[in-house]
Parts: structure tokens; sequence; C-alpha cells
């Protein structure tokens, strides 16, 4: 009777927070007890679907801390940890991944590693596991735990409360390790070495300088991000390839990433450098189109190239028809959250939740806002509401609160299925994602994703992606989502950048004026030698694909301006790079060639489009001549000069050779002698960025 009621007394009591020295006890008593009773079943080795696999722990932990009997209690903490600890044992016995490796990334990146969790141990020299104990630690399960250890029973190592494991991002050419162990016990005897545990969580890069001996160094590298791994485009002849076709990019998340980057005291990886996305990053007055009717007007200049006195370059800029606030259509908006535990950062969720208040600032009564949040399971928060109840809506996103893994396929599905439920025809029916990173839960490989938008596309439902914080940003597939949804992507990392993205440039991020915005331009033989185009690498399109109008390509929104630049060499001049060809066109007279009508042109530029709802595209042609041409960088427009300057910093972080000898200071002086007006100091804090990096190339 006694002990019922003690163990009342615990159920309703609150259980302390757990010491290192009793996770270790604990964690050390279950493998002790498993290895008494001899258990060596085999651990699962994956899944039979495909599914990308997450922890176990998990998978028992969640079930069972939801029981109404368990929850809240002592009890709890008596039963399951030793239960977790025979399931890590089990696992690590058979050299299986018993954690998900974006969970413990995320855990230590949230400053959970403070609460010393238990690290893989590494293998000694002569092969065997490291020996790994901590002398108190010892004493006290000695004294405590009699009736768990049998007399005699073999101990299993620790790591001293002091000590983790280093947990770094996998590099090329980076060496798998972890540092030693500050003081060891004899290991358990059947313990393989964790080589197969270590790898799947991270490679190990090596450490500038040895860590004290005996040590284990305490280092989580935040910068596990992926980019698309995409060549510089080349320099390619006009003689054998005139024609150079892309898609367009209104996308800002390069820029942004690169300022963080800059900002933090790094060079960005130049995988991360888009140049197109940093130069369409600002706005630039190029002269638009007098009404919708014709939704594009584009503008050419030549001019010489600063970096190369024997190129040219031939500055392409599109301004897109800017549609009056009073006349913008309906706005069915679905607000797709991450609230995985990783964005437990102030610079993750509590950001995302400011900048979708400035959003909703920014929408008309008689828009309807939804919301679904996604961590492990996807949830409904808010369905279809009129932004006329704005006080629900901010309540919402209030209340929300990270915790989990992170599972956005089914979230996606969700946001859709809702968006579909609060369909406006004629409007604009958009899910927009933010998240901190990959999507590591369920079937949610890159091609999964892509077919799940792909489908919805063709229902009139868009997507905007919205990247946030640093250590687990999955760029790449951030781009696949929102190329193949007719979509955009942006990387907001200060409240500034979600008051530019959000409420400035609201018509452009949310109001599609044109889809599937194509570019082809074809170079004149007799005049231009060969071309480069700067930038667009992952935008690349097959020549047929320009007139296919069931290839897609990007959106422009309303007053979106898009900028394409190329370095074009002329004929004859010392630059060019490839001989001319023995056999073919180019010995041939030049009235073989060319129609002779233009053969003063120095190219044609043509642009392909289809208007909202349509499917069938519109052409758009510019022939350029020598009447675009400027003699001098001096007698350049303004904002032509400033954009040539961000495409030389993009060129310079992305390691292009054509642009070696041009200084960060050659940079800066082009950009702020034509800087103009600069109403929002977009272009200062670019000046400030290029200083940045030229101080940081120096170290």
């Amino acid at each position: 009777m006694t002990v019922d009621k003690e163990l009342e007394k615990l159920s309703h009591s609150t259980p302390p927070a757990a010491t290192p020295e009793a996770r270790a006890r604990a964690l050390t008593a279950a493998m002790q007890a498993f290895d008494t009773a001899g258990n060596n079943a085999l651990a699962p080795q994956g899944n039979a679907k495909g599914w990308r696999q997450s922890s176990i722990i998990n998978w028992i932990w969640s079930p069972a801390m939801n029981k109404k009997f368990l929850a809240g209690s002592a009890l709890a903490t008596l039963l399951v940890i030793p239960a977790a600890g025979y399931l890590t044992i089990e696992l690590t016995r058979n050299g299986s991944p018993i954690v998900d490796q974006t969970e413990i990334a995320g855990n230590l990146s949230r400053g959970e590693a403070s609460k010393q969790p238990v690290a893989p141990q590494a293998p000694a020299e002569n092969g065997t596991l490291a020996e790994q104990s901590v002398a108190d630690a010892q004493a006290l399960q000695d004294k405590e735990t009699p009736a768990l250890v049998k007399p005699g029973a073999a101990r299993i190592s620790e790591f001293d409360a002091n000590d983790i494991a280093t947990l770094t991002n996998k590099s090329e050419g980076s060496a798998t390790a972890l540092g030693a162990a500050k003081r060891s016990a004899p290991a358990a005897p059947g313990i393989a070495p964790q080589q197969q545990l270590a790898e799947p969580m991270a490679a190990i890069a090596p450490s500038p300088a040895p860590p004290a001996e005996g040590r284990v160094q305490i280092q989580l590298d935040p910068n596990r991000e992926r980019f698309a791994n995409a060549a510089a485009n080349p320099i390619k002849s006009v003689a054998t390839d005139p024609v150079s076709t892309f898609s367009a990019d209104v996308d800002s998340a390069s820029y942004a990433f690169v300022r963080r980057s800059l900002t933090g005291g790094a060079l960005p990886d130049p995988q991360s450098v888009r140049v197109e996305e940093m130069i369409n990053y600002f706005p630039y007055d190029w002269p638009g189109p007098d009404n919708a009717a014709q939704p594009f007007k584009a503008t050419v200049t030549v001019m010489p190239t600063p970096w190369n006195h024997d190129t040219e370059l031939m500055h392409v800029a599109i301004k897109g028809y800017d549609i009056a606030p009073a006349t913008t259509p309906h706005a069915n908006l679905v607000f797709l959250i991450d609230v995985s535990g990783s964005m437990d950062e102030p610079d993750k969720l509590p950001l995302l939740k400011s900048a979708f208040r400035l959003l909703v600032n920014r929408l008309k009564a008689d828009d309807t806002v939804s919301i679904v949040t996604y961590a492990g399971n996807a949830g409904t928060v808010l369905t279809p509401t009129r932004v006329a109840e704005k006080s629900k809506i901010l309540s919402a996103i209030d209340k929300l609160e990270p915790g989990g893994s992170t599972g956005g396929a089914e979230g996606i599905e969700a946001a859709y299925d809702l968006a579909k439920q609060g369909f406006v025809k004629d409007g604009v029916n958009r899910v927009m994602l933010a998240t901190d990173g990959d999507f590591n839960v369920g079937p949610s490989s890159d091609e999964d994703l892509k077919r799940i938008i792909e489908e919805r596309r063709r229902d009139g439902i868009f997507l905007t992606v919205l990247g946030f914080g640093r250590g687990n940003l999955n760029d790449a597939l951030m781009q696949t989502l929102a190329q193949n949804s007719n979509g955009s992507a942006a990387y907001i990392d200060t409240l500034a950048e979600a008051q530019k993205t959000l409420v400035e440039e609201a018509g452009s991020t949310l109001f599609p004026i044109a889809s599937d915005v194509k570019f082809q331009v074809e170079f004149n033989p007799e005049r231009i030698a060969e071309y480069r185009l700067i930038g667009y690498e992952t935008r690349a399109l097959k020549r047929e694909d320009f007139n296919n109008d069931r290839v897609d390509a990007g959106d422009i929104g309303s007053g979106h301006s898009v900028t394409a630049i190329y370095e074009i060499t002329p004929k004859g001049s010392p630059a060019v790079m490839n001989d001319d060809l023995r056999y073919g066109a180019a010995d041939r007279a030049p009235a073989a060639n060319a129609d002779t009508a233009h053969q003063g042109e120095l190219a044609f530029v043509k642009m392909r489009y289809k208007r909202p709802g349509e499917d069938k595209s519109a052409l758009i042609t510019t022939p350029v001549n020598d009447g675009n041409a400027v003699a001098a960088v001096d007698a350049a427009p303004q904002d032509v000069r400033f954009s040539v300057a961000v495409a030389a910093f993009g060129q310079k972080l992305s390691r292009i050779a054509a642009v070696d000898s041009y200084s960060y200071q050659a940079i800066a002086d082009l950009a702020a002698a034509s800087r103009g007006t600069d109403t929002f100091g977009y272009r200062s804090d670019f000046l400030s960025l290029v200083r940045l990096a030229d101080g940081l190339s120096q170290r």
C-alpha cells in the first residue's frame, strides 16, 4: 500500500530536469543490462518503401510519452530512458545510424549542445572502441544502481560532462575523425567500431590546430547549406553555336544569402552565388510598357567591358507592366510554415512570424489567408479567412511554436488542398512556403516534391519559397520547387529584407503578369565572334525549348525587371579564344552566310511569354545594332553601369577567371559613380558588401 501511495504521489509530481551525470548513468546501465542479457538481435537496415530514415528513438519515444499514464510522470523517465539506451546499443552494435543527421545538427544549432548529449565514440588506433568514462559518474553509478549492474559486469564508457563529439559539415577532401576521449575504462565486449555510425552523421574537417591532449573538441559547423552545383557558362563561338536560350529568373535569394555570409565575416560559397539574382535584386528604372496589352519592353545597351578592353557587354533590360494597386486581383494565400525544432532560433521562426505579419498588413480586406504548419505531421492552423478578420490571422501567427522533425511533403499536400478549397477564379492562388531547410521525414525526395508541385501548378496554384536562418538551408531544393511551380524563391535574413520582399515588392512577388518567360538571343557571325552569358547557369534551355509551349520557364510579376548581360567579342578582336573553322560556314562568302538586310545587326533578341491563364505563348522581338552602342563606360545609362558593377562583383565572388584582374576597389568605384538616388539604401549597402569582400579576400 505504501508503495502504491508513493507511486501515486510520483505520478502527480513534476520530474526534475535530467543532469548530464544522470543521463550518463541511465545509458550506461541500459547498455550493461543489455550485454548481460546477451541479446544480439539484428537492427533494421532501412525502409522497403525507400523513404528517408528518421530517428527510431522518435518513433518509440513520441507514442510512449503521449500516453496519459506516462505523461508528466517520473515513472516515464525510469522506464523509457533504459529502453532508449537498449535500442541505442542494439543499433550501434550493427553499425546502423540511430539518429537522423539533420535532427542532431538542428538540436546542436539550437543550443542543446549545452545539455551535453551522449555522442558516438571514436575508434581507437587498434580498431577497438575508444575507451571513455567519467570517474565521478561511474562512482555514482556503482553507489546508486547496484540492482541494474551485476558484479563483474563490463562497464560501457561515456563522455565527460565537458566532452562532446565534433560534428562538422562534409567537405571535399575532409577526413572523418572524432577527438580522443578524456578518460577511459574497459569497453563493453562485442561493441563494433563506430565508423558506420559516424559517417552518415558528419564528416569531420581537419581542425586548424590540434586540441589539448586528451580533450574532445566541441565544434558544430553551422554551414550545412546545400546549393546546386552549376559550372559557369563557357565562352561560345558564334560560328558553331550562334543561339543562346534561357529562362527568366527574378529570384533574389542568392543576393540576401551572400550578404548574410559577408556580414557574418566570411566569403560566400561560390556555389551560392547566382549572378543574375544579384543583378535582379535591385530595382532599376528601365523604360516600361505603356499598357498591359504588351506586358514587356526591352532596352538594349552595348558598351565597352570594364574588365576587358578587347570585349564589349550587351546589356538587355526587360521591364514588366506595373499593375496599379487598385486593380490588383484578389489573393488566396496559404502560409505553409516550418515549425520543426530547428526553427527555434531568433532569425528563423520569430523572424518568420514578423515577416508574415508585415504581409498580412499589406493585403486587402477581401483577400484570404490560410495557415498550415508542419513538423513531423502537417496540421491546419487556420482555414481560409478573410483579411477583414485580421486579428484572427495575426493571433494564429503569434501562437506558432517550434518542435518536432521536418516532414514537408505532407505539409505541401495539405497547403495545396487548402489553396484549392479557397481558389479564386481570375485571382492569385499561391502557397507561400517558409522554412529553414530540408524535408527529412516522409516521401520527400526532390523528384517526389517536384512531381507534387508540377501537378498542382496545372491547377493554377503557384508557390513562393522563403528561406530563413543558417545551418540547414537546402537552397538547391528551394530552387527546384520555385522553378517548377511557376513561383519564386527569396531568402529572408532580416526584417528589412522581409519588408522589401513582402511589402515594397508585394506586387511583383504575388501578382504575376506573365508565365513561362523565355529569352533567345541570336548573334550575327559577321559582327560577333564569341559570347558568354553572365549568370543564368541553372536556367539554361535547349534551343528547341524556346518555341515549345510545354516547356516550363520562369514567371515575371507586376513591375518586375529582368536583366541579362552578355560579354561579347567582336570579330577580329585579339580577345577571340576560338580559331576560325577550316571547313564550313566561316569559309564561305558573306553573301552566302547572312541576309544582307541584317548584316548591320549585332544580334537579335526574342522573348516568349504566356499571359495569365493562357496556354499559347506570344512573341516579342528586338534587333540590336550600332544604334544601341555607346563609346565609353561612362556614357552608358546610370542604372546600366550599376548593374554591370553588380555583375562584376557576383562573378568575382563566383571566382570567374574573366574578372580576376578587376579589383574589388574598381567594382566599388564603378558602383559609387552610378549609385544615383538610392531611396531605400540598397545600393549603399552593396558598396559596404564590396568593401567587406575586399577585406576578407586579403586575409
